[in-house]
C-alpha cells in the first residue's frame, strides 16, 4: 500500500541572525559565508532548491537528528540569504534532491534507523513511499549520498 509523504523545507527564522554576523563570528559558530559559483551546486535546505549562481549562502553544521539516540547526528547544509520555509505537495520531491544520489534513512518512534537504502534521485519517491508502507516507520531522513549533508526530512502526508 503506497503512502503519501511530504517534505518541507527548515524554518528560515532560525538562520537569518546568522547572515547580520561578520565571517570571524561566523568562524565561531562552525560557518562559513559563501557564493554559490555554479547552480545547480549548493542546495538550500530552506528553499529546498538550488541556489542561483551568485546567491549568498551560508555553510554551516546542523543537528538535523537531534532525538536522544544512538543515531543523533549533525551535518553540513547550506542555506541562502532571503530564503522562506518552503513546503511541497505532498508526494513531491525536489528538484534537488531528484538530481543527486541519495540516502533514504527511515526511523522509528524511538528515533532508531528502521530501514536505508541509497538510490538515484529519481527514484527517491518511490523508495519513500516503499518504507513508509512499513508501519513502523515514523519519519524519514534524506541525505545526499556522495558527501553526507543532510538535505530534508520528511513525514507521512
Amino acid at each position: 500500500m503506497s503512502t503519501s509523504f511530504q517534505i518541507a523545507g527548515l524554518d528560515h527564522e532560525q538562520f537569518e541572525h546568522l547572515f547580520k554576523l561578520s565571517d570571524e563570528e561566523l568562524k565561531a559558530h562552525g560557518a562559513m559565508r559563501c557564493i554559490a559559483t555554479e547552480s545547480p551546486g549548493f542546495p538550500c535546505r530552506i528553499s529546498l532548491e538550488d541556489a542561483q549562481t551568485g546567491d549568498e549562502l551560508l555553510l554551516l553544521p546542523f543537528v538535523h537528528q537531534p532525538a536522544s539516540s544512538p543515531y543523533r547526528a549533525s551535518g553540513p547544509i547550506f542555506v541562502r540569504n532571503g530564503s522562506k520555509k518552503r513546503s511541497l505537495g505532498p508526494g513531491e520531491v525536489p528538484k534537488y534532491v531528484s538530481s543527486r544520489l541519495m540516502s533514504v534513512r527511515a526511523y522509528d518512534s524511538a528515533n532508531m534507523i528502521v530501514a536505508a537504502t541509497v538510490c538515484e534521485g529519481v527514484n527517491t519517491g518511490r523508495e519513500i513511499e516503499g518504507h513508509f508502507d512499513n508501519t513502523e516507520v515514523a519519519y524519514i531522513h534524506l541525505h545526499n549520498a556522495k558527501r553526507g549533508c543532510f538535505s530534508a526530512r520528511v513525514e507521512r502526508a
